[in-house]
């Protein structure tokens, strides 16, 4: 073997790792050089979803849950004491004022009134006596006086006279005596006479028995708080639905707006309703606030029943021939690659959409407001501030604003060849 031969053999390796980090430059260089490229080009590979802004007619609603009620419900109990005799009625009986719907046992009671009756005829009797006695004590002092005045003074005496006007004064206070007897004994009557009706329970309105919670036989014990016996409900052929307000909606709910209701018993079937208040009051259940609504409800039908819960939406606003786009454009965002050809960013996934566009509301639902969006022009995304009416949650209101009528407005964007 040479000398030279000998060399070569001897001459180190160059170590593994050295090699690998060369390798690692190389592709980080091809790697930057092919991002660089891709960036440029990347706007010349994209394909815009837009769909048509379009004139058209655009309604807002609330929704809102509550519960059908009769207009008016009266729960009726006893002010006496006593056993049930009799009861009319029955559940869904149909009433009028003054029907007669429970009987109690009476007996009590008009053995009062028997005993009040005797009294005012024993005060009414004694007030014929005392008159009559004040009527004679009155003719004797006369002829006292008239004796005393022919006989010179001489007879009767002065204190006769005296005495026996006294005896007329006392006679006429036995008269009063015995009037006020016989105003107390009539008061009597008439309390008893009273009793005695309350012992015949009677409908105070018109409509219909929702419950009953009462048998003959039952002793009915009157108190500070009335027993409930009977549950009656005005004509059911009108209701009315109480439902639920959020606080957040509550501001363009206001009486006159359109609504209508449906029922779990009639899915498919729409109920019209009319608004008439909203309460001031708010109520606050596990910490969300509502406010009640008052709706008017016509069941000349009786196909809703009292208690049934009910779904109401609540049109707030409408509007024919406005120009409308979809809500989507305005969470639209090109990516960075679109906007400028200097950045090395690329498109590696769906559009982006920045923090603020993603957490904001959409856009207010009564009022204006302003918001951005992109049309497509020459076949480039152009961005355009406008501004926005009224939402449904899928189409906006634009009130202002370089839009118009067939602009294709930019909702999305992908690759071109992408599925």
């Amino acid at each position: 073997m040479s000398e030279n031969n000998e060399d070569i053999l001897k001459t180190p390796k160059t170590p593994w790792y050295v090699k690998g980090i060369a390798l690692a430059v190389v592709a980080a260089a091809a790697y930057g050089g092919w991002s660089w490229w891709k960036a440029q080009h990347a706007g010349q590979g994209l394909h815009y979803i837009t769909q048509e802004a379009a004139i058209g007619s655009i309604s807002v609603t609330v929704t809102a849950d509550g519960t059908l009620k009769p207009t008016r419900t009266v729960t009726l109990g006893s002010e006496m004491s006593g056993i049930v005799r009799r009861v009319h009625v029955d559940v869904n009986s149909q009433v009028k004022t003054g029907d007669t719907l429970i009987d109690l046992d009476t007996r009590t009671l008009e053995s009062k009134i028997l005993s009040a009756q005797a009294t005012l005829q024993s005060a009414r009797a004694q007030k014929a006596q005392n008159e009559a006695n004040y009527k004679e004590s009155q003719l004797t002092y006369a002829r006292m006086q008239d004796l005393h005045k022919r006989s010179g003074g001489l007879s009767p005496s002065k204190t006769e006279l005296e005495q026996q006007k006294a005896k007329v004064d006392v006679n006429r206070a036995a008269v009063q005596v015995s009037q006020a007897t016989i105003d107390n004994a009539e008061a009597t009557l008439r309390s008893a006479e009273t009793d005695l009706s309350k012992a015949h329970i009677l409908s105070p309105i018109d409509g219909v028995v929702l419950t009953r919670n009462v048998e003959p036989g039952l002793a009915v014990a009157a108190s500070l708080q009335a027993v409930e016996l009977l549950t009656l409900a005005s004509d059911l052929s009108k209701l009315e639905l109480q439902v639920a307000v959020d606080e957040a909606d509550v501001g363009v709910v206001a009486p006159g707006n359109s609504v209508y209701f449906t029922v779990s018993s009639y899915p498919n079937q729409h109920f019209p309703a009319e608004l008439v208040k909203v309460a001031y009051g708010a109520t606050t259940t596990e910490n969300v606030v509502t406010y009640t609504a008052y709706m008017k409800v016509d069941n000349a039908q009786m196909r809703l029943r009292p208690g049934m819960t009910a779904s109401a939406t609540i049109q707030t606003a409408h509007k024919d021939g406005v120009l409308l786009v979809p809500n989507s454009a305005f969470r639209f965002e090109p990516t960075e690659a679109t906007k400028t050809t200097s950045s090395p960013k690329i498109m590696m996934g769906p559009p982006t959409r920045t923090t603020e566009n993603k957490n904001a509301k959409d856009v207010t639902q009564h009022g204006e407001g302003h918001k951005t969006l992109y049309v497509l022009r020459d076949g480039k995304p152009v961005k355009l501030e406008v501004t926005t009416g009224v939402t449904d949650g899928i189409k906006t209101e634009v009130v202002s604003g370089d839009v118009h009528e067939h602009d294709q407005v930019i909702v999305d964007q992908q690759r071109k060849g992408a599925s």
